[in-house]
């Protein structure tokens, strides 16, 4: 592969760009200087943070307390730190931060809190994936043991009957995804105009998915008065037009953190005619590759792929849209535990995973 400043890569006859097929149908496809993806990972000076309070200090119950205590937890991230006191106070809030910094137990904590001393509270929290919202429960599960904070999930890949049987016991915290809460609510399998709280985690991912119609659809039969709570890993004039929409006066804190890619090495490898599993397959014996993800465009490239994988003798799994979601769950714990090495995943697993 040669380079021209002019022609860009490949040798191309005129521009930097190529079009296949013709009429509506017609692919543009660019051609981009593959340096600019080149990247050395750089040290990163990092100031700690002094939180102005401890876990021990916030105003929860009790048995909140203990299960805070059972949990490991003493001093609070700084998202936690900040956002807490305001949920408590019965703010909105919109919370900017990456996925790893302690959100989901920065409502998770003050919401289960605020059905403890309220009996007819109830809570909606809606996420853009299956995974996360199975991540959220299993979190949610061990801050309201020994509660009234009686959760359920609703996803898609699951008995949607199930789901209608655990919506009639009436929990006070729902988690679930927009596809499938849209449709259970024109089922009538419950009412939202019961629930005086929403949370709305990863809303830039739900609006790069598509979502937000189903997002206003649900909204728009909850409570009219009601304390809302907007979490984001960005904040793009789509967030902010949601933000402005659905929250009344909110409190917004920003977490500082490191751009994931400052401390990590990116780097281009080149084919040069090899067959790319072959090459894929030598990096993956070298040292460094003993827990690997691998990210594609299909689904069906990416199961073809860990099938190879598998002959080959790597131990590997996958997880994109055409998998059950109880598979998708297994993939995801065999990862964690690492009973296997190498996850292949379309951008299902993209955002909001917290995978060690």
């Amino acid at each position: 592969m040669r380079y021209n400043r002019q022609r860009g890569f490949g040798g191309g006859a005129r521009g930097n760009s190529r079009s296949f097929g013709g009429g509506r149908n017609k692919i543009r496809y660019m051609r981009v200087d593959p340096r600019i993806l080149v990247k050395k990972a750089e040290p990163v000076a990092i100031n700690e943070y002094q939180p102005a309070h401890k876990f021990s200090e916030f105003p929860v119950t009790s048995v909140i307390q203990q299960n805070i205590v059972a949990k490991g937890y003493i001093t609070p991230t700084p998202i936690q730190d900040q956002v807490i006191p305001e949920i408590m106070a019965g703010k909105d809030v919109v919370g900017l931060a990456n996925t790893g910094t302690g959100k989901t137990a920065a409502y998770l904590i003050p919401l289960i809190d605020k059905i403890e001393k309220n009996a007819s509270e109830k809570v909606l929290i809606i996420v853009p994936t299956r995974e996360l919202a199975v991540q959220i429960m299993d979190e949610g599960k061990i801050f309201a043991r020994g509660t009234r904070a009686y959760m359920t999930l609703v996803i898609g890949g699951v008995d949607i009957n199930r789901q209608r049987r655990e919506l009639s016991r009436s929990p006070r915290i729902v988690v679930g995804t927009p596809g499938r809460l849209k449709d259970l609510v024109e089922r009538r399998a419950f009412n939202l105009n019961e629930f005086g709280t929403i949370v709305l985690d990863e809303v830039d991912r739900m609006l790069d998915m598509g979502f937000i119609l189903d997002i206003r659809s649900l909204i728009s039969r909850m409570k009219r008065e009601r304390q809302s709570l907007f979490f984001s890993a960005t904040m793009s004039d789509k967030a902010k037009m949601v933000a402005r929409e659905f929250l009344h006066e909110p409190v917004v804190v920003q977490v500082a953190t490191q751009r994931a890619s400052e401390n990590v090495n990116q780097d281009v490898v080149k084919v040069n005619g090899r067959n790319k599993i072959d090459l894929l397959h030598d990096l993956l014996i070298q040292p460094g590759f003993e827990k690997v993800l691998v990210f594609g465009r299909t689904k069906h490239g990416m199961e073809k792929l860990s099938r190879t994988l598998v002959e080959r003798g790597f131990a590997a799994t996958a997880i994109h849209g055409n998998k059950s979601q109880s598979q998708r769950q297994r993939a995801l714990t065999a990862f964690r535990n690492n009973q296997v090495k190498i996850l292949l995943a379309t951008d299902v697993a993209a955002r909001g995973l917290d995978i060690d």
